[in-house]
């Protein structure tokens, strides 16, 4: 985000509760409780951004996670289309052999193994 926009939000955000504020005034509160009533209207504004905003990170909605896994995605595309079909058939045995690799049991540290 850039500072202009961050300034712009700002704004906007100042002029949305002057306008609560006014449009309680114009409704007949006095003014004190049009002032208390136009923050809680922020806070609350605030407090849902705030709820939103946690959910995303824990999700990892954010753009920051989206444009990472683009990237890692765009990485591997592009090793994928510079193999040599030679060794996208030796990366293909390789990935049909895994499952069967995986249940295998792994040899104990220290143990001998067979050479």
């Amino acid at each position: 985000m850039r500072r202009i926009d961050v300034l712009a939000i700002g704004l906007g955000v100042f002029l949305f509760g002057g306008g609560v504020y006014m449009a309680l005034r114009v409704v007949g509160v006095e003014a004190l409780n049009a002032g208390l009533w136009s923050q809680v209207v922020l806070v609350l504004g605030l407090l849902g951004w705030l709820v939103t905003y946690l959910t995303r990170v824990a999700t990892h909605k954010m753009t920051y996670f989206q444009q990472l896994e683009d990237y890692e995605t765009a990485v591997l595309q592009k090793r994928l289309d510079e193999m040599t079909p030679e060794e996208l058939a030796t990366l293909q045995d390789e990935l049909a052999d895994e499952p069967a690799a995986a249940t295998e049991p792994m040899p104990s540290e220290g143990a001998p193994t067979e050479d």
